[in-house]
């Protein structure tokens, strides 16, 4: 979709602003401007008189502007099978499901992708990412379908390309049809960054390179994907020490741990970042700070599957980038990542640091700017800047919900999940009043229950 016209302007006015910038920046009453697809400027107070060309003028009385949250870890595929195996730990859970997500095919991968998008969209996310890594034999083109959805969503979108070549016959996990091989994973993720990736500065499309986890890819797909990545200038990703069992896994496969493991094989630097990380011991979290890898934070997930809590207070204050992540809806149902700023926030405090382990605003920055720093889009998104894409969300905070918390960052955060008045991306709106204006909400909800329902039937025959 065509950004809007640089000299077309929008002045957002009379709003709380948080700008999660490098000094915290923030206004209790104040503007701003978006020229194009751009933030032109913002400060305290009424906004300039005599702008030219402003097409809309926005009262935000009640509101709180902040950036678009990112969402830095995803499973799209998961949302037709959203409700299963709800008392399992992840391997449990995995072998569980495995079954059944290896007999995904396009439409089902396009109608639980647009499920996923609308989800988060309409709850303030305008950067969005998708770990897709099943790709059975004769399924259809599932990154077209992903990456189609998200255009038609709008919103700014990763695809992190993922791969499976270690099938039960090799020890791991998934079926032996759902897993590709080593040579045809990598050509087709090659494919994908040459056909989709853009690497400009207002992108609306990227592409990582992504095998999938420690116990279901072979050490030569990590080795060779992380070379790969470097070779395409990609970023990648892959799940990391999210499980005991996982580091027991990789003690007895490998003779090291998780950490140790991905160092091996080129996968830690700052082209980087790993989901969950919540088995980290200090050594690990000083190669992740060394290396500038990047962690993304799913505290729904990690606590839906029983998988422990991530030590997030330590990774942020040793200097590790941190955003947070819905993670797949088979593991967070709700699939909304502003509830996950709260999330954050409540869990890591029943950790080792307790009440001082985060407050509101580290968990606002968490679901912005470290979310952008984790994509490798800080340059442009994940902050309120002048230069920076108009990614932006109006939060009504005057409501009945949270009008008697005086601080607007800490209604956001610690109270209900905020209404969305108003969400924009690259300077377009995509959300009103908690709706969509890009797509039918009802039409994507009905497809995604047939198809659910569809996968269930074939799963069931076997």
């Amino acid at each position: 979709m065509a950004a809007p016209s640089a000299d077309r302007r929008i002045v957002i006015e009379n709003a709380a602003i948080a700008t999660v910038d490098a000094h915290d920046t923030e206004y209790a009453s104040g503007y701003l401007v978006v020229a194009g697809n751009r933030i032109e400027s913002l400060g305290p107070g009424r906004a300039p008189e005599n702008l030219e060309n402003v097409v809309r003028r926005i009262d935000a009385t009640g509101h709180l502007v902040t950036p678009g949250l990112v969402n830095t870890h995803h499973h799209f595929y998961q949302w037709i099978t959203r409700g299963l195996a709800t008392d399992h730990n992840l391997f449990d859970w995995l072998v569980a499901l495995y079954p059944t997500w290896a007999r995904i095919d396009e439409p089902m991968v396009r109608a639980a992708a647009r499920g996923s998008l609308a989800m988060m969209a309409r709850g303030g996310v305008t950067t969005a990412m998708d770990h897709h890594y099943v790709f059975p034999r004769g399924s259809g083109d599932l990154s077209g379908a992903i990456i189609g959805a998200a255009s038609e969503m709008g919103v700014r979108f990763t695809l992190a390309r993922g791969s499976m070549d270690r099938s039960e016959k090799d020890g791991g996990l998934p079926p032996d049809f759902a897993v590709e091989t080593t040579e045809g994973a990598l050509a087709a993720t090659e494919e994908t960054v040459k056909r989709y990736h853009d690497a400009s500065f207002d992108a609306m499309t990227q592409v990582a390179v992504a095998p999938c986890s420690p116990f279901s890819i072979s050490t030569e797909l990590l080795r060779e994907g992380a070379a790969l990545g470097r070779r395409l200038g990609v970023r990648m990703h892959t799940h990391g020490s999210e499980t005991v069992e996982e580091e027991k896994f990789c003690h007895e496969l490998f003779g090291m741990g998780p950490t140790d493991y991905f160092e091996s094989t080129g996968f830690l630097g700052e082209d980087v970042w790993m989901a969950h990380c919540v088995h980290m011991n200090d050594s690990d979290i000083a190669a992740f700070a060394r290396t500038k890898t990047g962690v993304a934070h799913c505290p729904s997930s990690n606590a839906r599957l029983a998988a422990g809590i991530a030590r997030v207070p330590d990774m942020l204050k040793a200097g590790v980038p941190v955003g947070l992540g819905v993670d797949g809806t088979a593991s967070n149902e709700s699939g909304e990542l502003h509830t996950e700023l709260r999330n954050a926030l409540l869990i890591n405090r029943l950790g080792a640091h307790r009440e001082a382990a985060l407050n509101a605003r580290q968990a606002l920055r968490l679901g912005t700017y470290g979310g952008a720093q984790v994509l490798g889009r800080a340059d442009s998104v994940g902050s309120l800047e002048a230069g920076k894409l108009a990614d932006l969300v109006l939060w009504k905070v005057d409501g009945l919900g949270h009008s008697t918390i005086a601080d607007p960052v800490t209604a956001l955060v610690f109270g209900a999940a905020a209404p969305v008045t108003a969400s924009f991306v690259n300077g377009r709106q995509i959300v009103e009043n908690d709706h969509l204006l890009t797509v039918d909400e009802d039409t994507i909800a009905r497809e995604a229950r047939t198809e659910a329902q569809r996968l269930a039937r074939i799963a069931a025959q076997g």
